[in-house]
């Protein structure tokens, strides 16, 4: 069977980018941890033939929406983008803070939180948040130079945001957005009126930035 074949036939969405089989080295390496399941993926998940069913199969789970807990496509091209920004940036490992979202997860937001993205690449497992132990700035102007996906910058709640959507960047400082990584509400949890403004300002204004560029 050939590689593509049994990619396929493990079940799992994939999305090729023009790179996906084109690279003249096409190994790439990732070590990643994520932040609300304590769970990790260490390995190559592709060579020079193509992407790895069995590591494919695996991001796809480690990539899922923790919130409820269903796996969704896992995206070559942005995968590559993050191992290429790690090895530019001198990172040896990357913590993920926000992958694949399904619909339900971005309703149940729209419904709560004024300002989220009907058509975020989150949905289509085209988007990553990631955090650095170290030397964060450097991370973001690497991802920046490659000009190959969107970039967002978010010093104050200290990760960045790629994607492999059309070449674009933008920067929210302001305070407030560390709570849209939180995760879901705690049971019969109610915000305050300055927590949920907060969370609607941060959204609006990171999808505002995300819109224009």
């Amino acid at each position: 069977m050939r590689r593509r074949d049994l990619l396929f036939a493990t079940g799992v969405t994939l999305l090729f980018g023009r790179s996906a089989f084109a690279l003249p080295d096409g190994r790439r390496h990732l070590a990643l941890k994520n932040a609300h399941t304590g769970e990790s993926f260490n390995g190559p998940y592709r060579d020079a033939f193509g992407p790895l069913p069995s590591a494919v199969s695996d991001l796809a789970q480690f990539l899922r929406d923790f919130h409820v807990d269903k796996s969704g496509p896992v995206d070559i091209a942005v995968l590559d983008f993050l191992a290429d920004v790690m090895v530019e940036a001198g990172q040896n490992g990357a913590t993920v803070l926000s992958a694949y979202r399904t619909h339900e997860t971005n309703e149940r937001l729209k419904a709560t939180t004024f300002g989220v993205a009907e058509h975020s690449q989150h949905l289509y497992g085209r988007a990553i948040d990631v955090t650095f132990d170290r030397n964060l700035r450097r991370v973001e102007q690497a991802a920046l130079a490659m000009k190959r996906g969107g970039v967002g910058w978010y010093p104050n709640s200290h990760f960045i945001h790629i994607d492999s959507g059309p070449t674009r960047s933008w920067e929210l400082d302001g305070g407030g957005f560390d709570n849209l990584l939180l995760g879901p509400l705690r049971p019969g949890q109610i915000l305050t009126v300055r927590q949920r403004l907060a969370r609607s300002r941060a959204f609006a204004h990171r999808d505002f930035l995300a819109r224009r560029r």
